[in-house]
């Protein structure tokens, strides 16, 4: 029998410890692999930056004299970069193989998105975050953001230092929709914003259309809100259930740091939510982001009464300077949407 919980009344904490614990591919990419990323035959960027991935998780671990500061003294160039980074637009399969490179690497390796790593320098101080980091072998940074001045520059020296440690780096990031140059664009401001560091990355561009879209229908329309709850617990009749208000929801996240999100959801199968409506306050809109990724790296499906998710931002934010965030956001979301609703795929 399903059971019923509500994320409004769970507020974690979580320890700077459990953040550590908690830096691997989410359940999602639990078990992924290079064998299971599936290329686009029309896409050969795809094929490419498997075959480079591959060479590149066999270096990971290896000693080297290069680096920054081996330049510095003459050393010689290593035969790998310090880095990878995979610029490309969403639903390509950039966390897929980010995912495979941290499971097929050997040695001692870290995984989490650039917000999760901003929330652990934060939780440790970024001193005490770059000697942690620095006993890693390979550190994966998803969704790099470049729309952050501060949160950039931070990443930025995180980065340098790891890397003229002999730390291995990769990193992912989307291309802002509508950028020109499309991939140019993006790789060009990752070489900026990591400034001194940026001759040690190789950019990879993989290009494609969203997979999430390829072939699928429309996202379904909202339920009737009296729908919500009777098919949730009939589509999943053993489930744990999380049933919230969306105006109520918004307001609990207010008061709980992102870096906790993953935490408030461990425990749910299913979100049915009420009254889905439009966010039009920024900082809200972000906040909601975040819960949208974790949602997702659980695989949480979501039935829901309101507006349609491709409403659920404005239209100025989805063409402002936050835009990627929420396309990446509307995009997965809608995959739940889909699940939960029980739209079929072609």
């Amino acid at each position: 029998m399903a059971s019923r919980i509500h994320l409004t009344d769970i507020t974690p904490q979580v320890s700077p410890d459990e953040l550590l614990a908690g830096m691997h591919p989410s359940y999602r990419f639990g078990e992924v692999s290079f064998d299971t990323y599936i290329p686009d035959p029309s896409q050969p960027s795809q094929a490419a930056a498997v075959e480079r991935m591959s060479r590149f998780a066999g270096s990971v671990g290896k000693a080297s004299s290069g680096g920054f500061l081996g330049k510095l003294f003459g050393k010689s160039k290593p035969k790998e970069p310090a880095g990878l980074y995979l610029d490309g637009g969403f639903g390509v399969g950039k966390t897929h193989l980010l995912a495979s490179l941290w499971h097929a690497a050997e040695g001692k390796r870290a995984f989490g998105t650039f917000v999760e790593y901003t929330n652990l320098v934060g939780a440790l101080s970024f001193r005490k975050a770059v000697d942690v980091l620095k006993g890693y072998d390979l550190v994966c940074i998803d969704e790099f953001e470049l729309d952050d001045p501060g949160d950039t520059v931070l990443m930025s020296r995180l980065m340098r230092e790891l890397a003229d440690a002999g730390v291995k780096i990769a990193a992912t990031s989307n291309t802002l929709p509508g950028a020109l140059g499309e991939g140019r664009f993006a790789a060009q401001d990752f070489k900026r914003e990591i400034q001194v560091l940026a001759d040690q990355f190789e950019i990879m561009r993989i290009d494609g259309e969203d997979y999430r879209h390829r072939g699928l229908p429309d996202a379904p329309q909202p339920l009737e809100d009296a729908q919500v709850e009777p098919l949730a617990e009939e589509r999943y009749p053993e489930a744990s259930i999380a049933v919230d208000s969306f105006p109520a929801l918004l307001e609990h996240l207010s008061r709980v740091h992102p870096s906790r999100y993953r935490q408030m959801i461990k425990d749910v199968d299913v979100l049915a939510l009420h009254d889905v409506e439009t966010i039009t306050n920024q900082a809200t809109a972000l906040r909601f982001v975040v819960l949208a990724d974790r949602l997702y790296d659980k695989d949480v499906p979501i039935l829901a009464s309101g507006v349609p998710f491709d409403r659920l931002f404005t239209e100025e934010m989805m063409a402002g300077g936050y835009q990627k965030k929420y396309f990446r956001a509307v995009s997965r979301l809608t995959s739940l949407v889909r699940e939960g609703q029980g739209v079929a795929e072609r």
